[in-house]
């Protein structure tokens, strides 16, 4: 098994997570019958629970492995925003929040009924663009006391600025790890990593016909957009990285799947604490991967502690 660097060494870095937060909801109670008005479960609902979502649980993942986190984003000025102030606070993640007062801080509300999600929905909108070009300038004040910098894309709109984000980074000499969203993967020019999964990937790929057909995809995607590497999350089948070294497959480890939620989150975070770490491309993967097996047998978004890595 890859070595995994000592405590001390993940305490001593740092890495900054950029990206779109939100904070997810979780309202457990019990079923016992069916609605007279719908045929739809009744939920009586017995507590709620709140988690960090999207770029927030990144960071917290970052965090819960021992390694510094900053997190850089856009909220609201509601309760959802001043909730996920008290949850990053309580977790001890460095914050620099920039408030739009138009702005619906992300909220994704999870009706869960004898232990099964039965409904999710979600509250959102885009923020303002004058508040995103204060992002940037926040961007170009961390970037030189963190050693990696990870982009959390949910597609929410808050990284608008992603492509001189990169620039600067890349200037700055710091590696760039990409958790991708959509279609068009030109504004994540010169990562040195992205880290799709296999819908993701085939919507900007398209699909593919075996692993030679897949490995002719990601070298001419690589070399259109110039990143320097493609991780490859599989679910059951693990992941593939594919760089100039050429391709290292790593089966998956998960034991129970239980829930997927926030599983690539786990990775990407691993990976960028890893990396910040010293820890070579190939081991990180392998770690990374082994994380990932973790946090699927959990319930909801999720972590893993050093402890449970070093296992």
């Amino acid at each position: 098994m890859s070595k995994l660097p000592s405590q001390e060494q993940l305490a001593a870095c740092r890495v900054l997570v950029v990206g779109d937060v939100m904070l997810d909801r979780y309202w457990h109670g019990a079923v016992e019958r069916i609605s007279p008005e719908a045929p739809v479960p009744v939920v009586r609902v017995e507590r709620e629970e709140l988690r960090l979502g999207g770029a927030a649980n990144v960071a917290l993942n970052v965090r819960t492995l021992g390694t510094q986190a900053t997190l850089l984003t856009v909220v609201g000025q509601d309760e959802p925003a001043q909730q996920l102030r008290r949850l990053l606070h309580e977790r001890d993640i460095a914050t620099v929040l920039r408030d739009d007062k138009q702005l619906h801080t992300i909220v994704k509300l999870r009706v869960i009924g004898r232990a099964q999600q039965l409904i999710r929905i979600d509250f959102e909108n885009e923020p303002d663009h004058e508040v995103l070009g204060q992002m940037l300038d926040a961007f170009e004040e961390q970037l030189p006391s963190h050693d990696v910098v990870l982009f959390s894309d949910y597609g929410k709109g808050g990284l608008t600025h992603i492509p001189r984000m990169i620039e600067l980074a890349r200037a700055a000499a710091k590696p760039v790890l990409i958790d991708p969203k959509g279609s068009d993967y030109r504004r994540y020019a010169g990562a040195s990593i992205i880290t799709p999964n296999r819908g993701e990937l085939a919507q900007v790929t398209g699909t593919w016909k075996g692993e030679q057909d897949l490995l002719a995809k990601v070298d001419r995607l690589r070399a259109d957009i110039g990143v320097g590497a493609v991780l490859l999350t599989r679910s059951e089948e693990g992941m593939t990285l594919f760089d100039a070294a050429g391709v290292t497959h790593e089966p998956a480890r998960a034991r129970e799947v239980f829930d997927v939620t926030g599983a690539g989150d786990t990775v990407i975070a691993t990976l960028a604490a890893l990396l910040a770490a010293g820890t070579p491309l190939p081991d990180a993967m392998r770690l990374a991967n082994k994380a990932g097996g973790i946090v699927v047998g959990k319930f909801g978004t999720a972590t893993v502690s050093y402890e449970e890595l070093a296992a």
